[in-house]
């Protein structure tokens, strides 16, 4: 039963982390690109700010409810369950880590800027904010969707 209760919630804390990449996908990412310098710097400064302290919360909530559903299912190292559970830990602790050394350092850099007075080259900060996001979309992504096979093949 601790298995069940503790993939029930490891899923629904990551079904919140991967939510922002799905809507990224469908609609953020082109908006975001297709914005003003003035317009991208004050919305990236809102969404950073709205993000920054809810999000990681629910990150490292997932993070430890990843770690304590790979303990349980690691009474069966061979099985689908555990495999599963392990590359969705190691996803989510890569996008983690992505987002630690790449995202948040580029956000400081962009909140630092105004709308008046932000550098020529700015498109250069913002591709380098997506080409890092990309890699964790794809990472938390793929946790997920670990998650949810060993649900359906696991259990």
């Amino acid at each position: 039963m601790a298995i069940k209760i503790s993939l029930f919630i490891t899923l629904a804390l990551y079904a919140i982390v991967v939510s922002q990449s799905l809507f990224y996908i469908l609609a953020m990412s082109n908006v975001m690109k297709n914005m003003q310098p003035a317009t991208y710097i004050e919305s990236r400064k809102l969404l950073d700010r709205n993000l920054r302290s809810s999000l990681s919360g629910v990150y490292y909530l997932a993070l430890a409810a990843s770690c304590l559903l790979t303990a349980f299912c690691v009474t069966n190292p061979s099985g689908i369950l555990f495999i599963c559970t392990v590359i969705a830990l190691v996803a989510l602790v890569a996008d983690i880590t992505l987002a630690l050394k790449g995202n948040i350092p580029l956000n400081d850099v962009i909140n630092s800027w105004t709308a008046a007075d932000y550098p020529a080259n700015w498109q250069e900060y913002r591709s380098k904010w997506f080409s890092v996001y990309n890699i964790r979309q794809a990472a938390n992504i793929i946790g997920f969707v670990s998650l949810l096979v060993g649900l359906v093949f696991g259990l």
